[in-house]
């Protein structure tokens, strides 16, 4: 919803934006959207931007073949403990694909 509202605060308001959409059944208070703005990122979401940094450059240096499967052993191999799920996750997030 942030996203959303920053798209498009220059052209309509932030508070008229959440007004319209509590009236399409989506909760959000403008206190809500500046709290949202101001907040440091999650521990988290630091620790995600970390992992996905590792991610690609695992994912470049194996010319992009390698999958969730692969990629986490590799990163296991590293010395990166992290979770097959988290992988899975921040890869499929980015849109990074092992080759079939």
């Amino acid at each position: 919803m942030v996203d959303y509202i920053d798209q498009h605060r220059e052209r309509f308001g932030v508070e008229p934006i959440c007004r319209i959409l509590r009236r399409a059944g989506i909760q959000i208070a403008p206190s809500s959207y500046y709290a949202a703005k101001t907040r440091p990122p999650s521990p988290r979401a630091v620790a995600d931007q970390q992992r996905l940094e590792m991610i690609r450059r695992v994912h470049v240096d194996n010319y992009g073949v390698y999958g969730v499967r692969k990629m986490h052993a590799e990163l296991n191999r590293r010395g990166h403990r992290i979770a097959r799920c988290t992988v899975h996750r921040l890869m499929r997030g980015d849109g990074l694909r092992g080759v079939s």
